[in-house]
C-alpha cells in the first residue's frame, strides 16, 4: 500500500501507545491568527508524546480558517512533529474544496487527512461514498473519514470506502455502538477505527467492546496529565482510577459543556487559557464562556489536576 500502509502502521503504532491529539488554533485578541502561540501550543502537545496530531480540525476550528491561514498551521505542526508522532490534517466542505485543502496540507507534509462531515446537506450513500472517490483520486494522502451529524455510513457504503485504494479508516462521532459494531464486522482487516465521541473518554469503555480502543481526547489540549492519566489507567485495567476520574471530573466537565452550543470546542480553549496556554479566543460563530461558566470550570480543572497529582 506504499504511503498508506506506512501511515497505518505509525497510526496503530501510535494510539497504542497515547491518545489522539486535536491541537487547538491560537488566536490573536483581535481574531487574526496566531502562528507564534500555536508554535508553542502545538510544541508542547508534542511533547507528551500522543499517539497522534490532528491539526486544523474541529478542535482547531478548521471551519473559521482560510487557505494561508490552513497553510502555516498545518506546516508548524509538521515542522514540530519532526517526523516523532504523525500529522493528520483536517479537510472539508465539498470535495472540490476539500481537495484545495489537501494539496496543501500534501505541500506542507501532512501524513494524513481527516475528512470531515461535508457542508449543510444531507446526502444517500452513494453520494457519501463519491465524495471520499472525488476527493481521493485528487491527493496522494491517505484519507480517514469522519462520519458525524449528517455522514453516516452502512455496512455496504464501508465496505465501499475501505476499497478506495486511500482510505484508511474511520472516525466515529455518532456513538450508535450497534452501527458501529456492523462497520467493524464490515471492514477489512488492517482498517483503523477512532473513537470521536465529543469528551470521548466518557465512552472509551464502551467503544472498546465493539473493537474501537483508539480515541481523541480534546481535555489532552488544556490537561494532558489528565488525559495521559486516564490513558493509562484504562490501559492498565485500574478501573478504579477510570471510574474516579470520569465521576471526578469528565462527567462534571461534560455537564457543564452541555450548557451552550459550542462548548465543546471554546470550553476546552477556555481551559487552555487558564493553564496559560497561548491559544487565545475562539472565532464566531462560537463564543467564550461566560464568567460563571468559567468560574466553574476552573474549580473543576483544578480538582481533576488535584486527581492526577498535578497543579493549575
Amino acid at each position: 500500500m506504499g504511503m498508506a500502509g506506512a501511515t497505518i502502521r505509525r497510526l496503530r503504532d501510535g494510539m497504542a501507545k497515547g491518545v489522539l491529539s486535536f491541537p487547538l488554533t491560537s488566536f490573536h485578541e483581535d481574531g487574526t491568527l496566531d502562528p507564534d502561540g500555536f508554535r508553542t501550543h502545538v510544541a508542547a502537545q508534542i511533547a507528551t508524546a500522543p499517539g497522534a496530531v490532528f491539526p486544523a480540525c474541529g478542535t482547531g476550528e478548521f471551519f473559521s480558517l482560510d487557505e494561508d491561514e490552513y497553510r502555516q498551521v498545518v506546516t508548524i505542526a509538521v515542522e514540530e512533529s519532526g517526523g516523532r508522532v504523525p500529522v493528520v490534517a483536517g479537510a472539508g466542505y465539498g470535495w472540490a474544496q476539500a481537495a484545495r485543502f489537501a494539496r496543501i496540507a500534501e505541500e506542507a507534509g501532512a501524513d494524513a487527512l481527516l475528512v470531515l462531515p461535508h457542508y449543510l446537506v444531507a446526502a444517500p450513500q452513494d453520494g457519501l461514498v463519491a465524495q471520499l472517490e472525488q476527493l481521493a483520486a485528487r491527493t496522494r494522502l491517505p484519507l480517514i473519514a469522519y462520519q458525524r451529524g449528517q455522514v453516516a455510513y452502512t455496512a455496504e457504503s464501508l465496505k465501499r470506502i475501505a476499497g478506495i485504494p486511500n482510505v484508511i479508516g474511520l472516525k466515529d462521532g455518532h456513538s450508535d455502538l450497534d452501527r458501529l459494531q456492523r462497520l467493524t464486522l464490515a471492514a477489512p482487516e488492517g482498517f483503523l477505527f477512532f473513537n470521536g465521541a465529543s469528551t470521548a473518554e466518557i465512552q472509551a469503555r464502551a467503544y472498546a467492546t465493539v473493537g474501537v480502543p483508539a480515541y481523541s481526547s480534546a481535555v489532552h489540549a488544556f490537561a494532558p496529565e489528565i488525559a495521559n492519566a486516564f490513558f493509562a489507567a484504562l490501559h492498565g485495567g485500574d478501573e478504579g482510577t477510570v471510574d474516579k476520574l470520569l465521576r471526578d471530573f469528565y462527567v462534571p466537565l461534560v455537564e457543564i459543556r452541555d450548557r451552550v452550543p459550542g462548548y465543546a470546542v471554546s470550553l476546552v480553549k477556555a481551559a487552555a487559557r487558564l493553564r496559560g496556554r497561548p491559544v487565545g479566543p475562539v472565532r464566531a460563530p462560537l463564543t467564550d464562556p461566560s464568567a460563571a461558566d468559567l468560574a466553574d470550570l476552573r474549580a473543576l480543572l483544578a480538582t481533576g489536576l488535584d486527581l492526577v497529582g498535578a497543579a493549575l
